[in-house]
């Protein structure tokens, strides 16, 4: 009994790496797709836009930022559907004349943008 139950737990564990592999994915994608033109691919506000905001890009993989996030881990999502800066990012990207389409965020996105951003930063 306890080698079935162990089997299980196994195979449960390998579907769940795949999963968050797959998640994990899903916030790349979303990342590059949607945040990396001002933050860069490497979250460190390398992107084209980075410094043509008012104020600049944040490089989110400061030590202060790192703190941010492990203080207040929704800062990444919050930062996403609160907008804190106002209308900064649409008029960022609407005075470079970069188009991104509207994107209907889904709670699953959400969290793979979080657990992908959160992953490169804390590596950095």
């Amino acid at each position: 009994m306890n080698k079935i139950l162990m089997g299980l737990s196994a195979v449960l564990s390998l579907a769940q790496t795949s999963g968050a592999l797959a998640e994990n994915a899903n916030g790349k994608t979303l990342y590059l797709q949607r945040c990396a033109v001002c933050h860069g691919p490497d979250i460190r506000a390398t992107g084209p836009l980075a410094k043509k905001s008012n104020p600049p890009t944040p490089d989110l993989t400061t030590t202060a930022f790192k703190q941010r996030l492990k203080d207040y881990p929704g800062v990444i999502v919050s930062s996403i559907i609160l907008r804190p800066n106002g209308d900064l990012i649409p008029r960022t990207l609407r005075e470079n004349g970069v188009k991104i389409a509207p994107h209907a965020w889904s709670i699953k996105d959400l969290r793979d943008l979080h657990q992908y951003m959160s992953a490169v930063i804390s590596k950095k």
